[in-house]
């Protein structure tokens, strides 16, 4: 791999590899941040998980914990194993057999908990009439978007230690997924990486533009009122108890 990354430097990359590993990033994370934007100042009543609890509960206590914690280990997992470099677990004493196998395990484990969540939730969606009838088109283009990116990226892992030849990706992915937000974007990194890994950031990029116009806003959503917010009294009348009293109007000292 080191050979292969020695031979192919920056002056060797094609106007392809600059696009899809050098454009799509940097036109991915305008859209990102200027659509939360947009849609934060124009759509707030919109800025919401559209949520369909009350159709139906049986299967969303069940589908929605599966995906809502596989999804988060799964990100923690990307932003340990993209965002922290090779020379930093090398230097607390972590083996790279050590990392692989904790990466692997965990990042498997997380990815089918992940996927088993979301095809509960799709099921429920397609099966029970006044969830399906609530789905939008774009709620299906999520989803899509969505499931396809897991996919990809649990199909890599699983293939790629099934065959017995596992991608090092601190190689490769890791220090060209820093160098874009370093502003020193070296595509020459990723286009030597595996298929699956470049299919898996297509998707990630097109998932992460999209994102701003879907309900997956709701991440960045933190009730953060109901902290502050006064309770909520609620008082009731017996009219058997009250008697002929007609009621007062406002308030009354309560006992």
């Amino acid at each position: 791999m080191s050979t292969r990354l020695a031979a192919q430097d920056a002056t060797t990359v094609g106007t392809v590899d600059i696009l899809l590993w050098v454009v799509v990033p940097y036109l991915s994370i305008a859209i990102f941040i200027l659509g939360h934007i947009w849609r934060y100042r124009y759509d707030k009543f919109g800025w919401t998980t559209r949520s369909s609890q009350l159709y139906e509960n049986r299967l969303l206590r069940l589908g929605s914990p599966l995906f809502h914690v596989g999804i988060l280990l799964v990100a923690l997992g990307h932003v340990g194993g993209l965002l922290i470099p090779r020379s930093w677990t090398d230097a607390v004493g972590v083996s790279d057999t050590a990392y692989h196998v904790a990466a692997v395990g965990l990042g498997t484990l997380a990815g089918f908990c992940t996927l088993v969540g979301a095809a509960i939730l799709v099921y429920r969606r397609r099966t029970v009439g006044p969830v399906f009838s609530a789905t939008t088109r774009n709620d299906k283009i999520m989803y899509v978007l969505l499931v396809g990116t897991i996919v990809l990226g649990l199909g890599t892992t699983v293939l790629g230690n099934l065959t017995d030849h596992p991608h090092d990706y601190r190689q490769t992915v890791a220090p060209w997924f820093r160098s874009i937000f370093a502003l020193q974007p070296q595509p020459h990194l990723m286009a030597v990486a595996p298929l699956g890994f470049q299919l898996h950031a297509t998707a990630a990029w097109v998932l992460f533009a999209f994102w701003p116009f879907s309900r997956l806003v709701h991440v960045f959503s933190m009730p953060l009122g109901y902290l502050t917010r006064p309770y909520i009294v609620y008082r009731s009348r017996d009219d058997r108890q009250a008697g002929s009293r007609a009621p007062r109007r406002g308030w009354e000292r309560t006992r």
